[in-house]
């Protein structure tokens, strides 16, 4: 939250359009990427949590609720990915 206060305050004092374009861009940049982040960060924390109390209830099917798990973690990963492209996306292209 302070960058985004500091990067607005910044933005504030420049003389020309561009900059304060410039500087909007990687604001929303940012926030694509923490937005974008927040929800795999959630269901890889959860599918971690479960997969141990599984592995607590069941040992023997450890390597089964392992190949699950990493399986659905890289799934949840994939949204944070197209997040983070999103993010350059809008900081260098558009």
């Amino acid at each position: 939250m302070w960058l985004i206060a500091t990067a607005v305050v910044v933005a504030e004092g420049a003389a020309d359009n561009e900059s304060t374009e410039a500087s909007m861009k990687f604001i929303a940049a940012g926030i694509a990427m923490g937005v974008g982040g927040l929800g795999p960060a959630i269901g890889i924390g959860m599918l971690g949590s479960k997969a141990m109390e599984a592995l607590g209830r069941n040992p023997e099917a450890a390597g089964v609720i392992q190949t699950n798990m990493i399986l659905a973690i890289a799934f949840a990963e994939a949204v944070a990915i197209y997040a983070l492209v999103v993010a350059i996306l809008i900081g260098f292209v558009f």
